[in-house]
């Protein structure tokens, strides 16, 4: 087993004073004697698929137009992001994925691994583009024909048409099937009317709403000769050429936010508005002149399912614009926490740099191991995304599977980023709460995302009810001989589990050093068997509890749902976390060179066990690990960490950042200065012989 052969027995350096203070760690390979990584091979695999991309838009972005200037006012920030947007234009910057007959290169992989690298820039910009060109102009492409594409893609293209993408609701946000805005067709003028009936159906937090918008793709529902054919998309103008509401439409400023101020949200209501017959864009379903529906896809669900995942890219985008936050947070305070010294280990010693306290490892080692793995399978995630909007796999079950990984990934990368710059903020102390150095500000910009294109735990049902369905399936044409047999194999797991018959040969190796138990016991294949062994046992026993449901009144059916929801969104989580963990070790296994090999495996393990540790009360209440080996598991991460910290600069280098896109004062060698001039003038101080003499006598060794 690759992982096995080249784990060495102890870690790189483990020396630590006698009174038990803080290690003195080597800080670098060189100094620990091991084998550098090699950072630019590293570089080049986080970059992924779209490298070269990313780099275009990373050397587009060392410009400082594009940059947030911080202390803007509300109303500056958003001229400043529109203004942005045109370099955008002028930059060539927002063509990838549109037709190559305007000048696009449909390169819709590329396109969405460009945009999320303007989240170093200014979150707001890279949000305020996506609204534009990748739900506005994406909603024309994807859901109209070539009429509208002729007609206004050009436009949306060269930002001649700004425009908002009004789906959500006040009243409903996630439940796009339930919004209130209704377009009825009127045959006498061949026009829809769009009326937004009450107050929850105003169309509200839409970017370049409340003021650069001139025109809206407006979700509503269909209704013609007495029917409603479902949530359908209507290209809408908002304003005249003096940047004034058209007749019949009004809207709000949303005001000041909790981040994201550069972008222009706003709320929309449209009072018997009407428009074209043509203005319906019409891929997946049509009107006639008089009033006649028509779809090729005749199952209202599966048009409703097909036309909203048309639109997926914006969930991709936010996956991996959160994944870089991360990596750009944790480049700052790691970077920081190799150069900042702080207390000494009462032995008379210099102060310690932060990074050797086992705690700082802890706190930032993991969230490094998880943001490579969110990296990792968002780039696997994108090959699939472009893979079916290209058209070389494009299939139903394919377009499924796009939705079920955006709906698990999404989900977990915006809560990891909030939670790495919250941890990377507080490692920095008080100069992480400084505005300059970046992270305050990325922790409220990237706040909403969680939020943004689906509500986390919304999503993470979808993925749950994704996962029972497809649990189902194996049993679909089974005989009742086939199902008792799984049955009493279900029955039998669950008694080898829990009746404490472990795993991994865990009764004899339990009593003999539990730390190096764990590290024979979990390498590669068992983390994967017990990462993939939980997601089986939680959707078997989730589909065993909601099994009667086909016989209860539909009341019942959804108080019984309902009583397992949090179960439900717990197994879609542990079946994100196997996605990543298996992109991981994709990643690993394809990396050439044995001593970058090395270390990517152990940061795969660190972020396995890490996994393992956060869901530990399971597996020991379901007796996948005994209470020794679990014991184990968070002694050995420690061992890790410590393993991986003469790395850390390394792996956070490798994310290829430049001090153009880092822009935090306390990540620029700053910091190391300050340390180099206090350690001088102390030295001097102490060979002029005029030091004072401490009144405290320091710990003899």
């Amino acid at each position: 087993m690759a992982d096995a052969a080249v784990r060495p027995t102890t870690p790189a350096e483990d020396k630590r004073t006698p009174a038990g203070g803080a290690p003195t760690a080597a800080h670098t390979a060189a100094e620990a004697s091991e084998a550098q990584i090699d950072v630019t091979a590293v570089t080049n695999l986080l970059l992924g698929t779209w490298a070269d991309t990313r780099r275009t838009a990373r050397e587009m972005i060392k410009d400082p137009a594009f940059w947030r200037v911080d202390g803007l006012s509300m109303a500056e920030h958003r001229e400043r992001v529109l203004s942005q947007l045109h370099l955008l234009v002028e930059n060539k910057a927002v063509h990838r994925a549109f037709p190559k007959r305007f000048g696009g290169s449909e390169d819709n992989g590329g396109n969405i691994a460009g945009f999320e690298e303007l989240v170093v820039a200014d979150p707001s910009l890279q949000i305020k583009s996506g609204v534009q060109w990748g739900l506005f102009g994406a909603a024309v492409l994807q859901l109209g024909t070539q009429e509208h594409h002729d007609k206004w893609l050009p436009g949306i293209m060269s930002l001649e048409i700004p425009g908002a993408f009004a789906m959500t609701e006040t009243g409903h946000g996630s439940d796009v099937a339930a919004i209130g805005t209704t377009a009825t067709y009127d045959p006498e003028t061949e026009e829809f009317v769009i009326n937004t009936p009450f107050r929850g159906a105003w169309k509200d937090y839409l970017g370049n709403a409340a003021l650069h918008g001139i025109a809206a793709t407006v979700f509503a529902q269909l209704i013609t000769n007495g029917v409603n054919h479902g949530v359908h998309c209507f290209y809408v103008p908002l304003r005249d050429d003096n940047g004034d509401f058209l007749p019949g439409i009004g809207g709000e400023d949303d005001g000041l936010k909790g981040g994201l101020n550069g972008i222009d949200n706003g709320r929309l209501h449209f009072d018997s508005v009407r428009v074209p017959r043509t203005n319906l864009l019409n891929r997946y379903g049509d009107v006639a002149p008089d009033g006649t529906y028509s779809s090729e896809i005749a199952s209202p669900g599966r048009r409703f399912f097909t036309m909203l995942g048309t639109l997926v890219q914006g969930r991709i985008s936010l996956d991996g614009a959160a994944s870089w936050g991360s990596a750009l947070g944790l480049y700052i305070a790691i970077t920081y926490g190799n150069q900042r010294r702080q207390f000494d280990s009462g032995l008379g010693t210099p102060e310690v740099v932060l990074l050797d306290y086992g705690k700082h490892q802890r706190r930032l080692l993991p969230r490094l191991a998880t943001t490579y793995a969110h990296i990792f399978a968002h780039d696997e995630f994108l090959q699939k995304f472009d893979a079916v909007f290209s058209g070389v796999t494009d299939t139903d079950d394919d377009r499924q599977d796009l939705e079920t990984l955006a709906a698990a990934l999404k989900p977990l990368s915006t809560w990891h980023a909030l939670d790495t710059l919250q941890e990377a903020r507080e490692a920095c102390g008080g100069a992480g709460f400084l505005f300059e150095n970046r992270l305050v500000g990325l922790r409220q910009d990237l706040d909403i995302y969680a939020t943004f294109e689906g509500d986390n735990n919304v999503l993470l049902q979808l993925v749950g009810k994704r996962l029972l369905s497809d649990y189902g399936r194996q049993f679909k044409g089974k005989d009742a001989k086939a199902l008792a047999a799984f049955a009493v194999g279900q029955t039998a797991g669950k008694v080898f589990h829990g009746a404490g018959l472990r795993q991994f040969g865990q009764a004899v190796s339990d009593f003999g050093s539990t730390a190096r138990a764990v590290e024979r016991g979990l390498r590669a294949d068992q983390q994967h068997e017990l990462l993939a062994g939980r997601v089986q046992q939680m959707v078997a026993d989730l589909a065993g509890r909601l099994r009667p449901a086909a016989k209860l009144s539909p009341e019942e059916a959804a108080a019984l749902f309902n009583a397992n929801q949090a179960e439900l969104i717990e197994a879609a989580r542990a079946h994100g976390e196997l996605l990543m963990w298996e992109a991981f070790t994709d990643a690993v296994n394809k990396t050439q060179g044995e001593s970058t090999r090395t270390v990517l495996t152990w940061l795969r393990d660190l972020f396995g066990l890490t996994v393992v540790e956060k869901h530990l009360a399971w597996y020991l209440i379901n007796g996948r690990l005994s209470a020794q080996r679990a014991a184990a598991v968070s002694s050995y991460i420690d061992r890790l960490c410590l393993r991986l910290r003469p790395h850390a600069q390394d792996l956070v280098d490798a994310f290829g950042y430049e001090p153009e896109h880092v822009r935090a004062p306390i990540a620029s060698g700053a910091e190391q200065a300050r340390q180099d001039e206090a350690a001088a003038y102390y030295a001097e101080l102490a060979a002029s012989g005029r030091a004072p003499v401490p009144e405290r006598k320091p710990a003899k060794k």
